[in-house]
């Protein structure tokens, strides 16, 4: 056996572990299909989806007037500051009007003392957080029939799809992640949780008191009723041409909630490429800079 023998075994041993997986592969989605395709979470077009992409300023402007209209009768943004809407990066609203906006917000802030230690409630200002309705979370539970809404500032990183594949398509489906740079499953699910609801539920199913039917959600039965609806969607500014829908209105407080949950993608994937530029010269200096010292050293 000459020392190349084995090399060659090994790599036609990976080459049909390859082949099998691709062959698998190939019935995965078919599968699915039979096993309840309805539920599968589609991958959205996101701007700021992939290794190159960056936020739409405009889109997050109509998802926080998405979140101002609908979200915010129950939900806060406790990790997002009034001043970050008008940070650039973000939703990029002026500083005036982001300074009027907390002033006229309907929630105080609550748990300050005044002077002599009495409790005051005041309002917001740009320092502050995005408050919602609610000062803790029994009143929350006690407004809500005992369920409690979750804080929407990292809503999107919280959740993602998860993959019931095959073995051989999962790890097929890793890989093309990492290759494409995928990273939006959070944001794919919320899409999908918001659009998801089905009324009347599909027959044989039994729900809950108080609970509605959705098909992304664990256990299909939601204590949130349906936030948007087709039949009344939130209009937008004429002038930012945009018609608005139902799946427009999902779509664009969806992409606002990923920004609440990553603001620095922007400035983050900017510095990626010039890190990877500057590696890219440093290692084409240090090539030329190793040919020079050897160049006249006999091999």
């Amino acid at each position: 056996m000459t020392r190349a023998e084995p090399a060659r075994r090994v790599s036609a041993m990976v080459l049909t572990a390859l082949l099998g997986a691709f062959v698998l592969a190939g019935f995965g989605p078919a599968r699915a299909e039979e096993a309840g395709g309805e539920h599968e979470i589609e991958r959205q077009d996101w701007s700021f989806g992939g290794f190159r992409g960056q936020y739409d300023q405009a889109q997050l402007q109509r998802g926080f007037q998405i979140y101002q209209q609908v979200c915010s009768a129950c939900h806060s943004l406790d990790r997002v500051r009034f001043r970050n809407l008008a940070e650039p990066g973000g939703p990029d609203f002026p500083v005036e009007a982001v300074k009027q906006l907390a002033v006229t917000w309907p929630y105080q802030i609550s748990g300050e003392l005044d002077d002599e230690g009495n409790p005051i409630d005041r309002l917001p200002g740009l320092a502050d957080p995005i408050i919602g309705p609610y000062k803790n979370d029994k009143q929350a539970r006690a407004a809500q029939g005992g369920a409690l809404p979750p804080d929407l500032s990292l809503i999107v990183k919280a959740r993602t799809i998860h993959n019931e594949s095959s073995w051989p398509l999962h790890v097929l489906t890793m890989l093309s992640d990492v290759v494409t740079g995928y990273q939006e499953g959070g944001a794919d699910y919320v899409y999908g949780l918001l659009t998801g609801y089905k009324d009347p539920p599909p027959a044989g199913v039994e729900m809950a008191e108080g609970k509605y039917y959705n098909v992304v959600f664990p256990g299909h039965q939601l204590s949130m009723p349906p936030p948007l609806s087709k039949d009344s969607v939130v209009e937008y500014q004429p002038e930012s041409g945009v018609k608005a829908s139902f799946e427009q209105n999902a779509h664009d407080v969806t992409a606002f909630l990923a920004w609440a949950s990553d603001p620095s993608l922007d400035s983050r994937k900017v510095l990626g490429w010039q890190v990877l530029l500057y590696l890219l010269i440093t290692t084409v200096l240090l090539y030329l800079a190793k040919r020079s010292i050897w160049s006249g050293v006999k091999h």
